[in-house]
Parts: structure tokens; sequence; C-alpha cells
């Protein structure tokens, strides 16, 4: 069943209003409620957001246990910022995997606001100024132009929650078709591992040769591809490499028989997540 997505710098509601969509649910329907979160790990979270690749493995195991939980008969809701948009194109990735819709609520507040927040919590619960900030630089607020931020519902701190609203998003939109690149097939090729290493491998070259001759709006062809990467901006190559690893991790997890659709489908991950 549904999946709800939390969003939103640290210390802006974000748990508060979870609860708040849980204690709804429970008493609205006879679904089971299922909140997936930060608490439930037990990590530090100054210690994890201090480490690019402690932050990932939390991130990694929250959608995990996201994947675990979804099934006909739950509510989840992610309770976490999900602050990066190539990690909610991830979770989109996966609704649709399920054949289930989803909704982002996005807990808006200014950084402002939400540092006096986090300053008057508990020593123990409490980011650490440096931590929060960064944070919140990196935050990407989502849009619901995307089809990985929408529906989308943002709320103001005094605002109440559109219930109705979200009840209606999850419970009467027919979940996002599958394409291509989230349809899981059977693994029957033996070199799928390594045509996929090669064919992403050859796709991010492609892309940084490309870059030294291209403007912004360019379309760029790459091998193997029948779609084009449009270009947006520069992006050095530590981005492409972790975009690469984060699209090699979901197919090794999701297969496709076909591995003439590899190029293109790692086109749209980058098509989507570069935006």
């Amino acid at each position: 069943m549904p999946l709800i997505v939390m969003c939103g710098y640290p210390c802006s509601g974000k748990t508060r209003r979870a609860e708040e969509l849980k204690e709804h649910f429970e008493k609205n329907s006879e679904r089971q409620v299922h909140v997936v979160g930060d608490g439930a790990l037990g990590v530090d979270r100054n210690s994890v957001y201090e480490d690019s690749q402690k932050e990932k493995n939390v991130r990694s195991s929250l959608k995990a246990e996201v994947e675990r939980k979804i099934n006909k008969d739950n509510i989840v809701i992610l309770d976490s910022l999900n602050y990066i948009k190539g990690y909610r194109y991830e979770l989109f990735c996966l609704i649709k995997h399920a054949q289930t819709p989803h909704c982002l609520v996005h807990c808006l507040t200014s950084a402002e606001e939400s540092s006096l927040w986090n300053q008057s919590r508990d020593a123990a619960e409490r980011y650490s100024q440096d931590i929060f900030d960064a944070l919140v630089r990196r935050f990407e607020a989502p849009d619901s132009r995307n089809r990985w931020d929408s529906p989308l519902f943002t709320v103001l701190k005094d605002d109440g929650l559109p219930l109705e609203a979200i009840s209606d998003a999850l419970f009467k939109r027919k979940a996002p078709p599958q394409n291509q690149s989230t349809q899981s097939q059977p693994l029957s090729s033996a070199n799928f591992l390594y045509e996929l290493d090669k064919i992403t491998q050859d796709v991010l070259l492609a892309i940084f040769n490309a870059q030294k001759t291209s403007v912004p709006g360019d379309l760029v062809s790459v091998p193997g591809a029948t779609e084009k990467i449009s270009f947006y901006k520069s992006v050095n190559m530590a981005e492409l490499r972790k975009l690469r690893r984060q699209f090699i991790s979901y197919s090794k997890m999701h297969p496709t028989e076909n591995t003439g659709q590899i190029a293109n489908m790692f086109v749209q991950y980058l098509n989507k997540s570069l935006h």
C-alpha cells in the first residue's frame, strides 16, 4: 500500500507530522501504519551526517526497510530528511516496482526557525551547528513538477495537515506504471553484471568528454543509447560516479534480461537525477 515520504530541514517538524498521519490513518482505516525513520536505527545523527559513507549506509537501510514493509495491507511513512532528489527518485522507482501510489509531505520552515528548534532539544537529540548548517546547505527542495516529488503537500509550522487531500492522493490514484527502468526481470544473463559495469562506465566517459565542448541546453548522444543526455549544468566526475553507483545498486536488485536497454535506462536515470 502507499508510501508517504516526509521531507524537510533538520528539526522542521517531520516526526510530529508523521505521528499525526499515523494516528489519523489508524483511526480511519483498517490498514497497519508503519513509521520507518532514523530513530528506529539507533544511530547518532552527528556521527552519521559528518561521514558520507555512514550516511549512505543509513539511507540504504531505510530504503530496504521501506521495501520490506510495503505490501497490500500497509501504509508506510518514511520519516527522515530525504533531502537528496536522487534518493527521492530511488524511492519513486521502488513504489513503481511495488505498484503502489505515494506522496511527499514537505515540512517547510526557515533555516533560522529550525535552528532555534534544534538548539532547544536535549543535547543527545541535538545536531551540532556545523552539521545542521551543512544539511541545510545540501538540502534539495522538492519540486512538484518532478514525478518523484508529486503529489507534493507543503506544510507550514502552524498549518493543519491536509489529511483528506493526502488520503485521496494515496487511495484514489492509480499506481504509476512500470517502465523499463523499474521492471524486475529474472536474471538469466551471466554477463549482466559485466555489461552493467562496462556500459555505465562508457556512458560516464562519453558525458565527461562531451562536457568539454557542450553548453547548457545541448543534447548529447552516448554509446548504446537512443535517448540523449540533457545538459543543464556541468557535472564533475565525482558526482557522475556517485550516480552510477546508485544506478548499479538498484539494477543489481532489479536486473533486466535485455542488456541492450541498460544504456537507455542509465540515461533516463541521469536525466532525472541531474535536473
